[in-house]
Protein backbone atom coordinates (compact mmCIF):
# COMPACT_ATOMS: atom_id res chain seq x y z
CA UNK A 1 0.00 0.00 0.00
CA UNK A 2 1.37 3.40 -0.99
CA UNK A 3 2.20 5.78 1.81
CA UNK A 4 0.48 9.15 2.04
CA UNK A 5 2.51 12.30 2.56
CA UNK A 6 1.82 15.92 3.34
CA UNK A 7 4.87 18.10 2.65
CA UNK A 8 5.09 21.77 3.53
CA UNK A 9 7.43 24.06 1.58
CA UNK A 10 8.06 27.20 3.61
CA UNK A 11 10.04 28.76 0.73
CA UNK A 12 11.88 31.94 1.83
CA UNK A 13 9.76 32.42 4.93
CA UNK A 14 10.35 31.94 8.62
CA UNK A 15 12.90 32.50 11.36
CA UNK A 16 13.81 30.42 14.40
CA UNK A 17 10.78 31.74 16.28
CA UNK A 18 8.48 30.19 13.68
CA UNK A 19 9.73 26.68 14.47
CA UNK A 20 7.29 26.72 17.39
CA UNK A 21 4.70 25.94 14.71
CA UNK A 22 6.12 22.41 14.53
CA UNK A 23 5.12 21.66 18.10
CA UNK A 24 1.70 23.19 17.55
CA UNK A 25 1.24 21.17 14.38
CA UNK A 26 2.18 17.95 16.19
CA UNK A 27 -0.60 18.55 18.73
CA UNK A 28 -3.16 19.18 15.96
CA UNK A 29 -2.32 16.17 13.80
CA UNK A 30 -4.75 13.23 13.98
CA UNK A 31 -3.61 9.96 15.47
CA UNK A 32 -3.76 8.34 12.02
CA UNK A 33 -1.90 11.18 10.32
CA UNK A 34 0.10 10.42 7.17
CA UNK A 35 3.79 11.21 7.06
CA UNK A 36 4.33 14.96 7.43
CA UNK A 37 7.39 16.76 6.09
CA UNK A 38 8.31 20.39 6.69
CA UNK A 39 10.88 22.01 4.39
CA UNK A 40 12.09 25.26 6.00
CA UNK A 41 14.81 27.58 4.66
CA UNK A 42 18.33 26.16 4.86
CA UNK A 43 19.47 28.21 7.89
CA UNK A 44 16.66 26.61 9.94
CA UNK A 45 17.29 22.98 8.98
CA UNK A 46 19.37 21.96 11.99
CA UNK A 47 17.12 23.68 14.51
CA UNK A 48 14.03 22.34 12.78
CA UNK A 49 15.43 18.81 12.93
CA UNK A 50 16.15 19.25 16.64
CA UNK A 51 12.62 20.50 17.36
CA UNK A 52 11.06 17.77 15.20
CA UNK A 53 12.80 14.96 17.13
CA UNK A 54 10.05 15.13 19.74
CA UNK A 55 7.29 15.03 17.08
CA UNK A 56 6.16 12.74 14.22
CA UNK A 57 7.29 15.40 11.73
CA UNK A 58 10.16 14.86 9.28
CA UNK A 59 12.36 17.66 7.94
CA UNK A 60 13.43 18.33 4.37
CA UNK A 61 15.39 20.98 2.47
CA UNK A 62 14.18 23.06 -0.45
CA UNK A 63 17.11 22.42 -2.80
CA UNK A 64 20.60 20.95 -2.98
CA UNK A 65 23.59 21.31 -5.25
CA UNK A 66 24.37 18.56 -7.71
CA UNK A 67 28.01 18.40 -6.56
CA UNK A 68 29.16 16.99 -3.22
CA UNK A 69 31.46 19.95 -2.52
CA UNK A 70 33.41 22.68 -4.25
CA UNK A 71 33.61 26.36 -5.10
CA UNK A 72 29.87 27.03 -5.20
CA UNK A 73 29.35 30.10 -3.06
CA UNK A 74 25.96 30.22 -1.39
CA UNK A 75 24.98 26.66 -2.32
CA UNK A 76 24.32 23.72 -0.01
CA UNK A 77 25.23 20.10 -0.68
CA UNK A 78 23.09 17.06 0.01
CA UNK A 79 25.65 15.86 2.56
CA UNK A 80 25.32 19.16 4.45
CA UNK A 81 21.55 18.75 4.47
CA UNK A 82 21.79 15.21 5.76
CA UNK A 83 24.18 16.42 8.46
CA UNK A 84 21.43 18.66 9.87
CA UNK A 85 19.19 15.65 10.47
CA UNK A 86 16.93 16.26 7.48
CA UNK A 87 15.73 13.27 5.49
CA UNK A 88 14.27 14.84 2.32
CA UNK A 89 15.08 17.48 -0.26
CA UNK A 90 12.91 19.15 -2.89
CA UNK A 91 14.51 19.34 -6.33
CA UNK A 92 13.21 20.87 -9.53
CA UNK A 93 10.63 23.20 -8.04
CA UNK A 94 9.26 25.48 -10.75
CA UNK A 95 10.61 28.53 -8.93
CA UNK A 96 14.10 27.05 -9.16
CA UNK A 97 13.60 26.01 -12.78
CA UNK A 98 12.46 29.51 -13.73
CA UNK A 99 14.47 31.85 -11.50
CA UNK A 100 17.70 29.83 -11.64
CA UNK A 101 17.31 28.35 -15.14
CA UNK A 102 17.52 24.79 -13.85
CA UNK A 103 17.08 22.18 -16.56
CA UNK A 104 15.81 18.64 -16.42
CA UNK A 105 19.33 17.25 -16.48
CA UNK A 106 20.25 19.46 -13.52
CA UNK A 107 17.30 18.09 -11.57
CA UNK A 108 18.35 14.54 -12.41
CA UNK A 109 21.86 15.20 -11.07
CA UNK A 110 20.48 16.78 -7.91
CA UNK A 111 18.24 13.76 -7.28
CA UNK A 112 21.24 11.45 -7.60
CA UNK A 113 23.23 13.68 -5.24
CA UNK A 114 20.39 13.47 -2.72
CA UNK A 115 20.35 9.68 -2.91
CA UNK A 116 24.12 9.54 -2.42
CA UNK A 117 23.60 11.24 0.95
CA UNK A 118 20.65 9.01 1.88
CA UNK A 119 18.09 11.75 1.28
CA UNK A 120 14.82 11.04 -0.50
CA UNK A 121 14.19 13.42 -3.39
CA UNK A 122 10.87 15.17 -3.91
CA UNK A 123 11.07 15.80 -7.65
CA UNK A 124 8.78 18.54 -8.95
CA UNK A 125 7.25 18.73 -12.42
CA UNK A 126 4.53 20.88 -13.95
CA UNK A 127 3.35 22.88 -16.93
CA UNK A 128 2.88 26.61 -17.52
CA UNK A 129 -0.45 28.24 -18.29
CA UNK A 130 0.63 28.56 -21.92
CA UNK A 131 1.33 24.83 -22.06
CA UNK A 132 -2.07 24.06 -20.53
CA UNK A 133 -3.96 26.36 -22.88
CA UNK A 134 -2.11 24.90 -25.88
CA UNK A 135 -3.11 21.39 -24.75
CA UNK A 136 0.56 20.45 -24.33
CA UNK A 137 0.37 19.45 -20.65
CA UNK A 138 0.97 15.73 -21.06
CA UNK A 139 3.82 16.26 -23.52
CA UNK A 140 5.53 18.63 -21.07
CA UNK A 141 5.02 16.21 -18.18
CA UNK A 142 6.37 13.30 -20.23
CA UNK A 143 9.47 15.28 -21.14
CA UNK A 144 10.12 16.39 -17.57
CA UNK A 145 9.71 12.84 -16.27
CA UNK A 146 12.11 11.48 -18.89
CA UNK A 147 14.70 14.18 -18.27
CA UNK A 148 14.46 14.75 -14.52
CA UNK A 149 14.23 11.21 -13.15
CA UNK A 150 17.38 9.06 -12.83
CA UNK A 151 17.28 5.39 -13.72
CA UNK A 152 17.52 4.04 -10.15
CA UNK A 153 14.19 5.40 -8.92
CA UNK A 154 12.50 3.48 -6.10
CA UNK A 155 9.57 4.17 -3.81
CA UNK A 156 12.06 4.68 -0.97
CA UNK A 157 14.22 7.33 -2.64
CA UNK A 158 11.74 9.25 -4.79
CA UNK A 159 8.52 11.21 -4.41
CA UNK A 160 7.04 13.03 -7.39
CA UNK A 161 5.14 16.30 -6.98
CA UNK A 162 2.96 17.55 -9.81
CA UNK A 163 2.63 21.31 -9.54
CA UNK A 164 0.95 23.11 -12.43
CA UNK A 165 2.94 26.35 -12.46
CA UNK A 166 -0.14 28.44 -13.18
CA UNK A 167 -1.73 27.22 -9.92
CA UNK A 168 1.17 27.93 -7.55
CA UNK A 169 0.27 30.76 -5.22
CA UNK A 170 -2.46 32.05 -7.56
CA UNK A 171 -5.52 30.56 -5.92
CA UNK A 172 -6.32 28.79 -9.19
CA UNK A 173 -6.78 25.04 -8.91
CA UNK A 174 -7.19 22.58 -11.80
CA UNK A 175 -10.40 20.63 -11.93
CA UNK A 176 -10.49 17.22 -10.28
CA UNK A 177 -10.52 15.61 -13.72
CA UNK A 178 -7.42 17.58 -14.79
CA UNK A 179 -5.52 16.59 -11.65
CA UNK A 180 -6.53 12.95 -12.02
CA UNK A 181 -5.60 12.91 -15.71
CA UNK A 182 -2.05 14.09 -15.03
CA UNK A 183 -1.52 11.84 -12.00
CA UNK A 184 -2.82 8.82 -13.92
CA UNK A 185 -0.51 9.73 -16.79
CA UNK A 186 2.49 10.02 -14.47
CA UNK A 187 1.75 6.62 -12.95
CA UNK A 188 1.49 5.05 -16.41
CA UNK A 189 4.80 6.56 -17.52
CA UNK A 190 6.51 5.33 -14.36
CA UNK A 191 5.16 1.83 -14.99
CA UNK A 192 6.58 1.80 -18.51
CA UNK A 193 10.01 2.93 -17.36
CA UNK A 194 10.41 1.23 -13.98
CA UNK A 195 7.85 -1.57 -13.99
CA UNK A 196 4.40 -1.72 -12.46
CA UNK A 197 5.58 -2.91 -9.03
CA UNK A 198 7.88 0.08 -8.47
CA UNK A 199 5.55 2.58 -10.15
CA UNK A 200 2.59 1.55 -8.02
CA UNK A 201 4.49 2.34 -4.80
CA UNK A 202 5.93 5.77 -5.67
CA UNK A 203 3.97 8.54 -3.91
CA UNK A 204 2.55 11.20 -6.20
CA UNK A 205 1.81 14.55 -4.59
CA UNK A 206 -0.28 17.41 -5.94
CA UNK A 207 0.81 20.99 -5.34
CA UNK A 208 -0.67 24.33 -6.31
CA UNK A 209 -2.89 26.47 -4.05
CA UNK A 210 -3.79 23.55 -1.77
CA UNK A 211 -5.78 24.95 1.16
CA UNK A 212 -7.95 23.64 4.00
CA UNK A 213 -11.13 24.31 2.02
CA UNK A 214 -10.14 22.40 -1.13
CA UNK A 215 -7.84 19.66 0.15
CA UNK A 216 -10.51 16.98 0.67
CA UNK A 217 -11.75 17.41 -2.91
CA UNK A 218 -8.23 17.26 -4.34
CA UNK A 219 -7.51 14.04 -2.45
CA UNK A 220 -10.47 12.41 -4.18
CA UNK A 221 -8.56 12.47 -7.46
CA UNK A 222 -7.10 9.20 -8.63
CA UNK A 223 -3.43 8.52 -7.89
CA UNK A 224 -3.11 11.54 -5.58
CA UNK A 225 -1.18 10.33 -2.53
CA UNK A 226 -0.74 13.65 -0.80
CA UNK A 227 0.19 17.27 -1.30
CA UNK A 228 3.14 19.62 -1.53
CA UNK A 229 1.81 22.71 0.20
CA UNK A 230 3.23 26.22 0.10
CA UNK A 231 1.72 29.13 2.01
CA UNK A 232 -0.83 27.04 3.88
CA UNK A 233 1.98 25.08 5.56
CA UNK A 234 3.40 28.11 7.37
CA UNK A 235 0.78 28.03 10.11
CA UNK A 236 -0.14 24.86 11.97
CA UNK A 237 -3.80 25.85 12.07
CA UNK A 238 -3.85 25.99 8.25
CA UNK A 239 -1.76 22.90 7.57
CA UNK A 240 -3.42 20.60 10.12
CA UNK A 241 -6.81 20.48 8.32
CA UNK A 242 -5.02 19.51 5.09
CA UNK A 243 -3.25 16.70 6.93
CA UNK A 244 -6.54 15.54 8.43
CA UNK A 245 -8.23 15.58 5.03
CA UNK A 246 -5.44 13.39 3.65
CA UNK A 247 -5.74 10.98 6.58
CA UNK A 248 -9.44 10.59 5.86
CA UNK A 249 -9.04 10.15 2.10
Amino acid sequence: MRRKLAAGNWKMNGTAADLAELNVLATLMPADAPEVIICPPAPLLYRASTVAQATPISIGAQDCHMQASGAFTGDISAAMIADTGAAYVIVGHSERREAHAERDRDIRKKAKAAWASNLAAIICIGETLEDREADNTLDIIAGQLAGSLPTAVTAANTIIAYEPIWAIGTGKVPTLDQIAEVHDFIRSKLAIRYGADIADMIPLLYGGSVKPDNAALIFEAGNVDGALVGGASLKATDFAPIISALAQS
